[in-house]
Order: C-alpha cells, then sequence, then structure tokens
C-alpha cells in the first residue's frame, strides 16, 4: 500500500469485526471514497447486512441500507479473503477473563486468521483496546511466524476506538483519531490512510503511546465516576442531595469538570480498560491502589442500589422477599441497545438472590441474549402502563431513556428508587421517592 493508493481510493479496507466499532467504521471508509470489504464470524451478522438491516439500532437502518446499495462495500465470513485488503483493521472485543485478567484471545485468534493470508505490503491495524506492548509483542510475533518482518514486508500500527453509541449528530469520521506504529514507516502509512477517512488525526511516536492513551482516557473516566459514586453514598448518608452538590460545583469555569453517580459502570470500555492497566503494571512490580480502588467501588454501586431498595421497602412496610420490582433500563447508557457490562445485569441478580420477583423494562432492549457471563435469554422487556406500575411494589431507574414516559412513572408507581436522579423534578419531596 502507498501513498498514491490512498490518494486515488483504490486501495481496498478491510474490516475484521463488524461490531460497535467496526460497522462505523467502514462506513466511514466507504463514505471517504475507499473499497472496503467487512468480515465476521457471525453469520447472522453478514445475512442482516445483505438484507439492509442494522443490528446495532443506535446507528440507524439508514446506514446500513446506504452501504449495502453501494458496489464498493461486500461483507462476508469467508477468512480466506483477507489476503484481499490492502489495509487489515481488526476491531474485535478485548474482554476481561474470570479472574479479571485481560482476555486477548479475540485478539489473538483475529491476528492468526490475517497471518494465514498476510502478504508483502499489507498494513495491519489493531483497533481494539488494550494494554501497551500488544501491538507489537502479540501481534508482531504471531505475524512474523510467516516470515515476514514488520516494516520491512508489511506494516504494523495500533488506532483506538472512540466510539460513543448513542450520541446524536457525532460520527466517526468526526472523532479524532489517534496513531500510532511499530516503526515509522507503519505510523506513517497508517496516520495517511486514516487522515483520508477522519476528519482529525492525530500521530504518535509508537503504538505504545497510543495504546496507553486510550486506557488513560478510560481510566480518567473510571476514577472520576468512582470519586461521585462514593460522594453519593457519603453525601446520602449526611442527608445531603448529591445532585444538587454536584449542580453548584459546577458553576465553576475553571479547575472542575462534572461527572455524574449512577448505578454502576458499563459499556465496554470503562467497566474493563482499568484492569488491562492494572495486570499489566504487576507484571512490572508496580501497584495501581488509586485505579483498584475506582474500581472496587464502581463495581459495588449495584449493591448499594440494593441496600437503598431494602430500606425503601421497609419504609413502607414491605420486604425484599417476594417484592415485586421493576427496573427501568437494561442498556448500560440512555437512548441505546448496548447492554455490555451493564449494572442493571447484577442489579436484576442480586435483587432476584434475596427473593424478589424482578422484570425489567426497556424500549430499547425488547428482549435479553446470551452474553459470555450472563445469560439473559430469558428475558422480555415489560411494557409499562399505569395498571402494571400500580402492580410493582418498587421501581428502580437503572437508566434514564428518553423514551420512557416519566409522567405516567410518576403517577403511578407506589415507590421509585431513581439511581439518575431522572424523577427529582416531578417527585421531589415525595415520601415515595428515593435516590440511591
Amino acid at each position: 500500500m502507498n501513498q498514491e493508493s490512498i490518494d486515488n481510493r483504490t486501495c481496498l479496507v478491510g474490516v475484521l469485526g463488524l461490531g460497535y466499532v467496526g460497522l462505523p467504521l467502514a462506513s466511514a471508509f466507504l463514505d471517504a471514497g475507499f473499497p472496503v470489504l467487512g468480515f465476521d464470524t457471525d453469520a447472522a451478522k453478514i445475512e442482516a447486512l445483505d438484507r439492509g438491516e442494522n443490528y446495532l439500532r443506535h446507528l440507524g437502518q439508514d446506514m446500513t441500507r446506504k452501504m449495502m446499495e453501494s458496489d464498493r462495500f461486500e461483507a462476508t465470513t469467508d477468512f480466506d479473503r483477507l489476503s484481499k485488503p490492502d489495509a487489515v483493521l481488526l476491531c474485535v472485543p478485548t474482554p476481561l477473563g474470570e479472574h479479571r485478567e485481560p482476555d486477548l484471545s479475540y485478539v489473538r485468534q483475529s491476528t492468526e486468521m490475517a497471518a494465514k493470508t498476510l502478504r508483502k505490503g499489507q498494513l495491519v491495524v489493531l483497533e481494539s483496546t488494550t494494554y501497551p506492548g500488544t501491538t507489537r509483542d502479540l501481534m508482531g510475533q504471531i505475524l512474523e511466524r510467516t516470515g515476514l518482518k514488520a516494516g520491512e514486508d508489511f506494516l504494523l500500527a495500533y488506532s483506538p476506538e472512540r466510539e460513543d453509541p448513542g450520541r446524536e449528530g457525532v460520527t466517526t469520521s468526526a472523532i479524532p483519531k489517534l496513531v500510532g506504529g511499530t516503526c515509522d514507516r507503519s505510523s506513517d502509512v497508517a496516520f495517511r490512510l486514516y487522515d483520508a477517512a477522519i476528519a482529525s488525526v492525530y500521530q504518535v511516536e509508537s503504538a505504545e503511546v497510543a495504546e496507553a492513551a486510550k486506557l488513560t482516557e478510560n481510566i480518567f473516566r473510571a476514577v472520576n465516576i468512582a470519586l461521585v459514586n462514593e460522594l453519593k453514598v457519603i453525601y446520602d448518608a449526611m442527608d445531603i442531595d448529591v445532585w444538587s452538590v454536584l449542580d453548584a460545583a459546577a458553576t465553576k469555569p475553571f479547575g472542575y469538570m462534572k461527572f455524574t453517580p449512577g448505578p454502576g459502570l458499563g459499556g465496554h470500555c470503562i467497566p474493563i480498560d482499568p484492569f488491562y492497566l492494572t495486570w499489566v503494571a504487576r507484571r512490572i512490580g508496580r501497584p495501581t491502589k488509586f485505579i483498584e480502588l475506582a474500581g472496587e467501588i464502581n463495581t459495588d454501586m449495584p449493591r448499594y442500589v440494593v441496600q437503598r431498595t431494602m430500606l425503601a421497602l421497609n419504609a413502607v412496610g414491605k420486604a425484599m422477599r417476594g417484592a415485586r420490582i421493576v427496573v427501568l433500563g437494561l442498556a448500560y447508557k440512555p437512548d441505546v441497545d448496548d447492554i455490555r457490562e451493564s449494572p442493571a445485569i447484577p442489579l436484576l441478580e442480586l435483587l432476584r438472590e434475596l427473593g424478589a420477583e424482578v422484570r425489567y423494562s426497556d424500549p430499547h432492549v425488547p428482549a435479553g441474549h446470551k452474553m459470555r457471563e450472563h445469560d439473559l435469554s430469558e428475558e422480555k422487556s415489560l411494557d409499562l402502563d399505569a395498571e402494571t406500575l400500580a402492580s410493582m411494589d418498587a421501581v428502580i431507574v437503572a437508566t434514564d431513556h428518553a423514551a420512557f414516559d416519566w409522567d405516567l412513572i410518576a403517577e403511578n408507581a407506589p415507590l421509585v428508587v431513581d439511581t439518575r436522579n431522572a424523577l427529582a423534578s416531578r417527585l421531589h419531596g415525595k415520601t415515595h421517592y428515593f435516590k440511591a
């Protein structure tokens, strides 16, 4: 791959993994005029794309219809065709293992797939969040088993995804991108490729700097969310409304950035990424006490919500065992259908362990599905009406979707435990309204 093929949009871009990161990335390169070949192991995704259907609702049906109408895009499950693209962009999950250690099995497997068809001149880029050294050491070693040398025969770089599902008016091409290579040539070519499709691209010194920057971005959010979650617990005990405190602090025009509390952390990045750094830090003998403490605080928040719910039920003379409870929102953030690492899931499990009869309601998630750590295949969203709400002993607000009829909920829920401050304007001061 060379500058001319980038400039005239003749280089074929391959995107391995057509999920929350890969699909919008493929769309961005397609919009920029490149031919794109998408790969995924899930045949159902390819079949949906062939029909022009978008299995990622927040991205809209128009995007996938436009992609499939283009003669420059194709999606396949045939990984033997990985030799065709000039650039192979890996967009695969990087979850945690059983003991909260990095699980790089998807990175390893996808790199091995790319290695089977690796040819001279190809650029391979990892987009998945990971710890520093993964691109150079893990991927580089796998790819070099072919006899080809990184920086000489093929190019290897890292460019972390920065997707924010549900944010309206912001596309992948508009979000600034970081690029770092395992050598100067890899870095330069990767930068030029992304620069042709993304509005703003920042080239860093190495793949390791880009890997560390991605972790830093999400650790920054994780520790600050942990801070306000801990403040919420403290201020609740002092009978001080943490939301009022945060609004007041936010009036300062410098030296303060507002974060808001909740029932825990969700999404693929923030609950997971800090543990990638703590794991690699232990390998070099460096403790990460501050980061690990933040993780513990955030992980424990669903348990705090359950405790607050028990107190709220007790205040109206009811027990947790046998209580009918509906949790509003299974998605991890407002107005999306993404339930990865959602704090609503452990919240449901903890309530059931205590004997409660629990359902969830989420207009964006009509049914659950089997996940790596949880089996939600039997879960179905509960339709909310006045009668259904009135029949509940408690309503817990876990995710403040705009699609919820908040007036209906406020008027008919006999007891509300609100983790998002969603009903404060309607129910503040009411005896059946509790914040958590």
